[in-house]
């Protein structure tokens, strides 16, 4: 049997076909905002989202604690992945939430990441595409 993801193609034309895009949101935000940023999402009908904890870093490149008198560097900083699946006409509402309800005007508040999204698919009813978000 061959390897049906090797050979996978592209779906050609499906927004050509009525297919409505969308668009996976995802952001990285500092973790007291979680709820915040859920609430906001909430309020603009986005009602499913998936969050991990991750650990990283950008410009701040970390800093410096005292723990028990010592000096140490903590060079990867605990941040909130948040990933939303959207239709591509409420991306700019999606990151509109998200960055009022995440921004406290100090370094490090995230970034917000778009990518298409080509295809999504319900496992319990097998909607797919937009009817699935």
């Amino acid at each position: 049997m061959a390897n049906k993801s090797r050979n996978a193609r592209p779906l050609p034309g499906r927004a050509q076909a009525g297919i409505e895009p969308m668009k996976m949101v995802m952001a990285i935000i500092k973790p007291f905002k979680l709820e915040d940023v859920r609430d906001a999402l909430t309020d603009i009908g986005v009602h499913g989202l998936t969050v991990t904890e991750v650990k990283g870093y950008g410009r701040q490149k970390g800093h410096t604690e005292i723990y028990r008198g010592a000096e140490y560097a903590v060079n990867f900083l605990p941040k909130i992945k948040i990933e939303v699946a959207v239709a591509s006409d409420q991306v700019d509402k999606t990151i509109e939430a998200i960055t009022s309800a995440a921004k406290t005007g100090q370094i490090g508040d995230g970034k917000i990441f778009v990518i298409n999204l080509v295809h999504a698919v319900r496992i319990r009813t097998g909607e797919t595409d937009a009817a699935a978000l």
